[in-house]
């Protein structure tokens, strides 16, 4: 990114026409964030809550004054209560490695508090490719250019992978077909060749299908799965009870789909899939990646650029996270062994259920879980509860920050030194900050730090610099970072990691895989499907009194809940996309107020109804885009408060996308 400043303030924004992907443009969220960064609506300085929680009401205080009592006030629960009795929320608010897992991991590792198990987005496709693959590698991006089937499933590149985008355009131009597996009809399946309209939480049943089809015909690569694949024969077994009847019936794609799909996909080299994380936020999830992995592997497509599949390619960066975060900190904390671990994906209940130590205290920062972690409804109960002590660290007046006792000014990127990997591409970069911090705002480096020695912390760690922290995050000896230095990074900025020579693909699987046996596990054992609870084929009673299947997947035109604040943001997800023959039994109309529900909770939304392909959701299936702000709405709530603490099948991650509703008309 470079950015233009005039008198010490930033003006522009745009993509470094130098890099090779972003290729001297910026996504439309971020091209506007200068917005952000001057916002009259910015924290500036340290505040302590003066009306009742969730109100949002505060007053001024000095550092001095926020530390000490944050420093008092933690040291009181660690005593009355056990460390573990604190508990540190935080995900990718910011993506900086420095700022993200970096001096906040090491204060509570050395004060002893729970370990947050960070869960809420990618774990359980992590955790299925790591099964399979053994490493999370993928295709470059720049590679798509060089394909001639490109498969996006459960990947909307046009609204959230905008970089992509223009290496597909040129693989079209070059005769490539782009297919899109999606329950919503997004930018991209707008603009797809084909759009196959999948049932919310089928794509197992389909990946299985699909193998069927490649196995039965004989279509896969007889030399490469006997060399690199272990598990072939239970998988072969395992799709013979997944014929294309079976799987059209589970899947909503008709039998002819599923069998052209599968043809098409072995039979065009080289293919390559673009898998995103929104079809992993199901209940078999994780097998779902497993048996979407299995498919270049069975027709051998790593072998050529242009190949394979793409759904994270953060392992490459194989940086030095022990030195960073410090987890053997824990032994020198007064707890004196590894802590408890809590999923922030079940937030409600730890705040309300958990014992022996109650959590007593939560200090939040890169995140806002009052918008965005599952079950509203419980977490908010949660977060009001007045033995509950909360810092919040913000740029903005979230809904988090509303429940805050004590709310601390951060930083924005363009602010603070940090280290950033990619899971979408190999290259690292070293940003530097381009303007002055905004009023008294600190970078979470900064806080932590001050934090512990406040707490009396003297261990050496506390007092690196940022660059320090930077030096011994390259410092891991892994060849990927051969020549890659803190000084190179000063000087160049962005770097690509050692993946392959210099002008040659990356081929990660092509000899190969990174398991234990070397070689691509199918794990028949673990793909079984099982239609979701929350589902058309799932429990029956339950679909009786709550028909619709709720999607809150991302809105285009925000990060989360990042850009809540902005007046299109808010419009968007205001909004309830229903198909026309739903809404036509509900007496509902475009415009209608409406109320969407279900036993945890209930949302007032307004409907969007369209018919036939212009509808953005198939015959019963529901969508509100997310994140929205609940304090923007009229009954204080987003999606959030219909969706579940149910987890994924591994990985520990939240099922969002399978999630049943009613939908009612209601009056004004």
């Amino acid at each position: 990114m470079l950015v233009q400043v005039e008198d010490g303030r930033a003006t522009k924004l745009r993509g470094d026409p130098e890099h090779p992907v972003t290729r001297g443009f910026l996504c439309g969220k971020v091209a506007k964030y200068l917005d952000r960064q001057y916002s009259p609506d910015r924290l500036l300085y340290p505040q302590k809550r003066v009306g009742e929680k969730g109100e949002g009401r505060f007053e001024r205080i000095s550092w001095d004054e926020a530390l000490d009592t944050i420093a008092e006030r933690l040291g009181a629960v660690a005593r009355g209560f056990g460390s573990e009795a604190i508990l540190p929320y935080s995900y990718a608010g910011t993506m900086g490695l420095l700022n993200r897992d970096g001096m906040d991991r090491r204060f509570f590792h050395r004060l002893g508090a729970s370990r947050l198990d960070r869960t809420i987005c990618s774990s359980t496709g992590g955790a299925g490719l790591t099964a399979t693959q053994g490493l999370r590698y993928g295709t470059e991006p720049e590679q798509f250019r060089d394909s001639k089937f490109i498969l996006a499933w459960g990947a909307n590149i046009h609204g959230t992978n905008i970089h992509l985008w223009p290496f597909i355009v040129e693989a079209r131009r070059k005769g490539a077909k782009l297919y899109v597996i999606d329950p919503l009809r997004t930018r991209t399946a707008a603009l797809a060749d084909r759009h196959f309209r999948i049932n919310p939480g089928s794509d197992l049943a389909l990946a299985l299908g699909m193998a069927h089809v490649i196995i039965g015909e004989d279509l896969y690569d007889h030399d490469y799965v006997a060399r690199h694949t272990s598990g072939f024969e239970e998988l072969r077994d395992l799709v013979c009870g997944y014929d294309p009847e079976r799987v059209a019936a589970l899947t909503g794609i008709a039998k002819e789909d599923v069998v052209q799909l599968a043809r098409e996909y072995a039979g065009t080299r080289p293919s390559v899939i673009r898998l995103n994380f929104g079809m992993q936020r199901s209940e078999r999830g994780g097998a779902g990646v497993r048996a979407i992995a299995a498919l270049p592997a069975l027709t051998g497509s790593w072998k050529q650029a242009g190949g394979g599949l793409q759904l994270s390619v953060s392992q490459a960066f194989q940086l030095n996270r022990a030195g960073l975060e410090m987890p053997e900190l824990q032994m020198r904390s007064e707890l004196g062994r590894a802590a408890r671990v809590v999923n922030m994906a079940e937030l409600g209940s730890a705040l309300t259920e958990l014992d022996s130590p109650p959590v007593k205290a939560m200090v939040v920062y890169n995140s806002n879980p009052a918008a965005i972690a599952p079950n509203q409804n419980l977490v908010l109960r949660g977060m009001r509860r007045a033995d509950l002590f909360t810092v919040v660290l913000e740029q903005t007046q979230t809904d988090t920050a509303d429940y805050a006792d004590i709310l601390l000014p951060a930083t924005t990127f363009l602010e603070h030194t940090d280290l950033y990997a990619s899971y979408g591409h190999y290259y690292m970069q070293l940003g530097r900050p381009v303007v002055e911090a905004a009023g008294e705002a600190r970078s979470n480096v900064q806080v932590f730090r001050a934090l512990a020695e406040r707490m009396g912390f003297d261990d050496a760690c506390f007092k690196e610099s940022e660059d320090d922290m930077i030096r011994s995050l390259l410092a891991s000896g892994h060849s990927f970072l051969d020549g890659i230095s803190f000084e190179r990074l000063e000087r160049e900025h962005s770097v690509r990691l050692n993946v392959s020579a210099p002008g040659e693909p990356f081929l990660p699987f092509a000899n190969g895989f990174g398991t234990a046996s070397g070689k691509c596990e199918f794990g028949a054992e673990t793909l079984e499907y099982a239609p979701p609870v929350e589902s058309r084929h799932g429990d029956a009673a339950l679909r009786r009194k709550y028909p619709l299947e709720f999607l809150s997947s991302k809105n285009d035109d925000s990060m989360n809940s990042t850009f809540g604040y902005r007046a299109a943001v808010d419009a968007e997800t205001a909004l309830l996309h229903m198909h026309a023959d739903d809404a036509a039994v509900r007496g509902i109309q475009t415009g209608d107020r409406v109320r969407v529900f279900n036993d945890r909770g209930s949302l007032l939304l307004t409907a969007d109804v369209r018919a036939g392909e212009a509808s953005m959701v198939p015959p019963g299936v529901a969508r509100a885009p997310s994140t929205r702000w609940g304090k923007r709405a009229a009954d204080q709530r987003n999606a959030n408060v219909l969706t579940s603490e149910r987890l994924t099948d591994i990985g520990g991650g939240p099922t969002f996308y399978n999630c049943l509703v009613q939908v009612e008309r209601c009056g004004d």
